[in-house]
């Protein structure tokens, strides 16, 4: 039954909702890394990202038995958006967004597109991990989590216009690490 394979979701759920307590424990063992990574995604401290991992599963825990089985992948989609709403709030929590609006000619400038190819993804996820929270917040919501500027104003409570500004100034300051590594990477230490 440890098959990481998504295809065994419906059959865990069905042992789950008969109350099998080695099928939620081979949720946990199948999901944890995935949703340690998610959460690290949005919070830096490894101490904060155990604690609201916890808070997460307890809330999957608590609210699997009402889960409606979408087809493959859905139980993983469902984790990843507790997931990510719990990393939010502990966001709102515990951090002070600093959301500065961009003046239109700011949006005017063109982007040069850094060269993420020969990028270990290992790198790329730390130096997002680098940027601001605000910034970091709301690159991820945008290209990560495929999350629209109004979606994310509404999770956030900002104007659409201000997600747009952030996520402009987060692009800008993600593709200056990119370069300043591209640069350095004989001397970069991974």
């Amino acid at each position: 039954m440890a098959s990481t394979d998504t295809d065994n979701e419906l059959e865990l759920l069905c042992l789950v909702k008969k109350g099998d307590h080695i099928a939620l424990r081979t949720i946990y063992d199948t999901y944890v890394r995935y949703l340690a990574a998610v959460c690290s995604r949005y919070i830096i401290n490894q101490e904060d990202v155990k604690d609201v991992l916890q808070e997460c599963f307890l809330k999957i825990f608590s609210g699997i038995s009402s889960f409606e089985y979408r087809g493959r992948g859905s139980l993983k989609g469902w984790m990843t958006k507790i997931t990510v709403n719990e990393s939010l709030k502990h966001l709102q929590k515990t951090s002070r967004f600093d959301f500065v609006e961009i003046s239109e000619k700011d949006h005017d400038i063109p982007q040069e597109e850094p060269d993420v190819d020969a990028l270990p993804s290992s790198v790329l996820f730390n130096l997002i991990r680098e940027l601001p929270d605000g910034f970091r917040t709301i690159f991820n919501l945008y290209v990560i989590e495929n999350k629209s500027h109004k979606e994310i104003a509404g999770m956030l409570g900002i104007k659409e216009s201000t997600s747009a500004s952030q996520l402009h100034r987060a692009k800008s300051l993600l593709a200056a690490k990119i370069r300043q590594y591209n640069h350095q990477r004989p001397y970069y230490n991974e």
